[in-house]
């Protein structure tokens, strides 16, 4: 199977032609139905752990309220936390480095440079990605993805064994470190301070209930945080990109109904979800509950350190069912939000942003963990079909489109 034209976990493109054929008859690579699946599949997770931040719920114990949120509601968060929480970024990233082999293969099958296309289209991604960390959601990951994507840049020569064996060096000195960080915060006890986050998050949700400038600066003041987050996820995203990398490189989502493919998909699956499931249970237990204070911190580490483990069954179990006619078909309805998912990510930030701020409805810290969690699924439908119908009529999405522009700025796209 020939290999489409991808941008990464959030940005795919229509394929580029064959560069050594005539220019009126060449035909487009096909688009691998499975990788866009998957990149449609991440898109729901990535909505549902975004949109508890953005309703004021994530760490304030499962919905609003804190301790006093219903039991539907502790449940749904705790789920969130349990099989979604920290997995989902990871098979993006993933994805992102995979998709980073395909946009290699098409320069040259285009003729054309690699290198300036590939800083082209990260410059335009960390442009899109601080205006949507401004003006709509302070956790963005397209800054992150355009910085980090350099190390996937620098390395690109390098061979896939040396660049596999690299990605598990990064995860083991990240997760020594993870480790040692929760050890040390083990040890303190964290009960002091309460009321100064109670302040904190008082005033934040009064920053986010008030007008566009208040909520503006609010997303601003959180860069610190972020870039904490960065310095602490930025190992973890390093990782996962270079063993998408390695898959890209050995087209190791490609034919994947093969027997020996199925068999490694099979034990993928099964020692996934042996180790993910309970460093997702002991995440959920420590950040919503039944855990005390003192090993929240601990909890979410060990969660996170085995949240590769989860995204790995995940993507592998999927990838074995869309062999299977249902799982076709799911693929089917699937891969079109994969294929525009940039503007499905950007869509989804702004609706939050229109219900939870003072952007709109100013909802922030006022609605439950269930409630909100079903109007994101309810969203995610919608997006599935309007996804299908846009597919259906263009090969691009409308963000996805401005970004391919960067990207070949100067050069005219390849003709079909």
């Amino acid at each position: 199977m020939k290999h489409p034209e991808t941008i990464g976990p959030t940005l795919p493109t229509e394929p580029a032609a064959v560069a050594t054929e005539p220019a009126a008859v060449r035909p487009r690579p096909r688009r691998i139905v499975e990788v866009d699946a998957l990149r449609g599949f991440a898109l729901c997770g990535i909505f549902l752990a975004n949109v508890l931040v953005m309703a004021g719920i994530d760490g304030r114990g499962g919905g609003s309220g804190g301790s006093s949120a219903n039991g539907l509601d502790q449940v749904a968060h705790w789920l969130v936390m349990m099989l979604v929480q920290t997995k989902f970024y990871l098979l993006f990233s993933f994805l992102f480095g995979y998709s980073f082999t395909l946009q290699m293969d098409a320069a040259e099958r285009d003729g054309a440079a690699f290198a300036p296309r590939m800083l082209r289209r990260l410059l335009g991604l960390f442009v899109l990605g601080a205006l949507h960390a401004v003006l709509l959601y302070p956790g963005d990951i397209l800054t992150t993805y355009a910085v980090l994507g350099l190390i996937l840049f620098a390395a690109r020569a390098v061979d896939p064994a040396r660049m596999w064996r690299a990605a598990l060096r990064v995860y083991g000195v990240v997760a020594a470190l993870y480790l040692l960080l929760g050890a040390a915060v083990a040890l303190v006890d964290t009960g002091e301070g309460d009321e100064g986050l109670a302040a904190s998050a008082a005033e934040l949700a009064a920053a986010y209930r008030g007008g566009p400038a208040d909520v503006v600066r609010a997303n601003m003041d959180a860069w610190s945080d972020i870039l904490a987050g960065l310095l602490m996820m930025g190992g973890m995203v390093v990782a996962a990109f270079l063993a998408g990398f390695v898959a890209g490189r050995r087209r190791l989502l490609a034919d994947t109904g093969t027997p020996d493919r199925t068999a490694r998909l099979r034990r993928i699956c099964l020692w996934g979800l042996a180790v993910g499931l309970p460093g997702g249970a002991l995440m959920a237990a420590g950040t919503v509950g039944p855990l005390g204070a003192r090993w929240e911190i601990p909890a979410f580490i060990l969660g996170m350190l085995t949240a590769p483990a989860l995204s790995a069954a995940y993507a592998s179990g999927l990838l074995l069912w869309f062999t299977t006619p249902r799982g076709a078909r799911l693929a089917a309805r699937l891969a079109p939000a994969g294929r525009m998912a940039l503007t499905n990510y950007l869509a989804q930030s702004l609706v939050m942003a229109l219900v939870f701020t003072g952007y709109g409805a100013a909802l922030y810290g006022r609605v439950g963990a269930a409630a909100v969690l079903g109007g994101a699924l309810l969203f995610y439908g919608f997006q599935l079909a309007a996804s299908a119908w846009l597919m259906s009529r263009h090969r691009l999405g409308p963000v996805e489109r401005l970004l391919r522009a960067v990207t070949l700025w100067g050069r005219p796209a390849p003709r079909t």
